[in-house]
């Protein structure tokens, strides 16, 4: 690995795709939050969710995935860490996909290592608009190229340094050590992998649309055979139904945030403000889907899975289900997992949707 380029602060800084890691929490820093999930060995191979913890943002301190204010993001990790109750201080983080270039390459097999890195270096020159000293840059093998040659596929990875940096000092402030750093696609990419026993024959070969709604975002990623074969962003979020109650209701975003998550607005919310942002969103997958069809192979869509905050509003699923013809289903990585006694069943249940990053991020400790 590139080892040179993930030193920070004097540490080495786990590679975006480095094996076995230490006991650590996933940190996920979102625009509206921060969510932090443990995980522990349960036996024979599973886990459990032993703590969980969401901490509130205070306004714009994460604005497009950028950290604004340093202290507030570190005073809120701070709240978490202490609300989560454990004594693990190292952390995985990741960054928004929107902040790191990504790129598939084939190279000839049985390559040195040396003469690997070197090839990895030549081709991000290629792809990467910022020299080499302005990025943090990685590299994984991905295996065999498809189309019968002897080459072998390489994902290269590479961020502007700033922003992992941003996210390392964020941590500190916090009291926390960060030891890995990802990408959000990849880490819910990687939870997802708890939820393929849901479908038939575990999934396989079948296409899967994860769907993920933020505050601000929506993140498509495609995914078959536990492969990426499409990701894309949509401007279009939760924000948007905050909006849309200030307005109807004459509210500040405060208070129209407050209601929304807490309830207590009249009983023209649902037809006349809800329900359309439910369509709305539903055309936005839509949209997606078309996108996806338009710009790939492929023409079907198996199975839809929903996550992100929007993915909380009852019957989101089925609006979508109903406007794209796709099966949907909401994200919840722990549906089969081992539970600690001391999480409350049905609190889990309507904030799994919004750990799926952070679930990802946690489950580093057990790579092999």
């Amino acid at each position: 690995m590139l080892k040179g380029k993930f030193k920070i602060g004097g540490e080495w800084l786990a590679d975006l795709f480095k094996a076995k890691t230490p006991p650590l929490i996933g940190v996920d820093i979102s625009s509206t939050s921060v969510k932090m999930v443990e995980l522990v060995a349960a036996g024979k191979g599973r886990m459990r969710l032993e703590r969980y913890a969401i901490e509130p943002l205070p306004k714009d301190a994460v604005v497009d995935g950028n950290i604004q204010n340093l202290e507030a993001v570190g005073d809120s990790l701070r709240r978490g860490w202490k609300r989560l109750g454990t004594r693990v201080r190292n952390v995985a983080l990741a960054l928004p996909s929107a902040q790191v270039i990504t790129k598939k390459i084939s190279v000839p097999p049985g390559l040195r290592e040396e003469d690997l890195e070197l090839q990895v270096e030549t081709e991000a020159n290629q792809y990467i608009p910022f020299t080499l000293e302005e990025v943090n840059l990685d590299f994984q093998p991905l295996g065999s190229a498809t189309g019968g040659g002897d080459d072998v596929h390489v994902l290269i990875a590479a961020s502007r340094k700033e922003k992992v940096e941003d996210r390392v000092a964020c941590a500190e402030v916090g009291g926390l050590k960060a030891i890995v750093m990802d990408i959000d696609a990849f880490a819910a990419q990687t939870a997802f992998e708890l939820m393929e026993s849901q479908l038939p024959e575990g999934g396989r070969d079948q296409v899967i649309l994860l769907v993920d709604v933020g505050a601000t975002m929506m993140n498509i990623n495609v995914l078959q055979n536990n492969q990426s074969v499409y990701m894309r962003e949509q401007p279009f979020g939760g924000n948007q139904l905050t909006q849309e109650i200030q307005r109807q209701y004459n509210l500040s975003a405060e208070e129209a945030e407050a209601a929304k998550r807490n309830g207590g607005l009249p009983e023209s919310y649902e037809p006349e403000v809800l329900q359309p942002f439910m369509d709305t969103l539903a055309l936005e997958v839509t949209r997606a889907l078309q996108f996806f069809f338009t710009s790939t192979p492929y023409n079907q869509v198996d199975y839809i899975f929903l996550s992100g905050g929007c993915a909380t509003i009852e019957n989101i699923d089925n609006v979508v289900a109903q406007r794209t013809g796709v099966n949907t289903l909401i994200a919840n990585p722990f549906a089969t997992m081992d539970v600690s006694p001391k999480i409350k069943a049905r609190q889990l249940a309507q904030d799994a949707p919004t750990l799926l990053v952070a679930c990802g991020l946690a489950m580093r400790r057990f790579d092999a």
